[in-house]
């Protein structure tokens, strides 16, 4: 095990009690995002929230004292990690403009799954076990059965799926790069300087694309953006990544089969998505795929630290 990486524990209660509402914000900011398009452009909605996002992080890190500074060799690391960011949310929340919020959630919690693939190649020592390549089995049969889900599917929808897809592998990338420099980082360096670098070329999307770039505001779609600025992209995401620091990958991700269950449950009742039973069945088999690869029991935690 590398000594930079982080020793896997078990959590105490309370912050186990906090993982777990952090993995709701996070299954629920699909259904906030989607909500938004109503009154934004998809870009310009992108390009809001984080540039509301990096302000507040920003004020955060001024106020609280936090080095705002890289040390030599970590630009080009950040830039990367910004043009993958950057590229994953686009066709993100392109595709998410043309299907459902639950199906765009149950896509993207393939992610765990792909990780699992890009780490087996790409992180020495990082191998699929049997257990995690049955997780990956079931994850990836979640997804056959979302796609073979005909009801009220159009092709909009289909091409949005493959798009989310697309996106979803950028993302699992990111992770895999992040994972290895981690570490050299304080963990709101990481979404910070992601969302500078990426923001600009979010208002140019929305500038080219955009059909509108805002045709309504009110209310509740500025809630759900500022939700997704403030909470998700700001709070939620360095609050994460501390604790991923603090606590390792797998204590905190043995959580993360919460992300679907509130992605799809919301889908359905704020935006009065259908929730038919093969999405059941995707879902079913998704979260199954997500708690088999990062379930341990105690024992198995303990031998992992050594």
């Amino acid at each position: 095990m590398n000594q930079n990486e982080p020793l896997n524990q078990d959590l105490p209660f309370l912050t186990a009690v906090f993982v777990i509402f952090l993995c709701a914000l996070f299954g629920s900011n699909v259904v906030a995002i989607k909500f938004t398009f109503s009154g934004l452009g998809v870009f310009t909605t992108a390009a809001i929230r984080f540039s509301i996002a990096s302000l507040t992080i920003y004020l955060w890190a001024r106020a609280t004292g936090q080095s705002l500074a890289l040390k030599k060799g970590q630009f080009h690391q950040v830039l990367i990690l910004a043009m993958l960011f950057w590229a994953h949310l686009s066709l993100f929340y392109f595709g998410l403009s043309k299907t459902n919020a639950s199906r765009c959630t149950l896509i993207a919690n393939l992610v765990p799954f792909l990780i699992l693939f890009l780490a087996h190649i790409f992180i020495p020592g990082d191998r699929i076990t049997t257990r995690k390549f049955l997780g990956i089995l079931l994850g990836f049969a979640g997804v056959a059965f979302l796609f073979m889900e005909k009801e009220g599917v159009t092709s909009d929808f289909r091409i949005g799926d493959l798009i989310i897809l697309m996106g979803t592998f950028i993302w699992a990338s990111s992770v895999v790069y992040l994972k290895k420099i981690i570490s050299a980082y304080n963990s709101f360096q990481i979404v910070l300087y992601s969302a500078v670098f990426s923001t600009p070329l979010f208002f140019i999307e929305a500038f080219l694309w955009d059909t509108s770039m805002i045709a309504h505001l009110n209310a509740r779609i500025l809630g759900a953006l500022l939700y997704q600025s403030l909470i998700t992209a700001s709070f939620a995401f360095v609050a994460w990544n501390k604790l991923l620091y603090k606590y390792g990958v797998v204590s905190l991700h043995s959580f993360v089969f919460i992300m679907p269950i509130a992605g799809v449950a919301l889908g359905g009742l704020v935006l009065g998505e259908p929730i038919t039973p093969k999405i059941i069945v995707a879902l079913t088999l998704i979260t199954a795929g997500i708690f088999v690869v990062h379930w341990r029991l105690k024992k198995a935690a303990a031998a992992y630290q050594i």
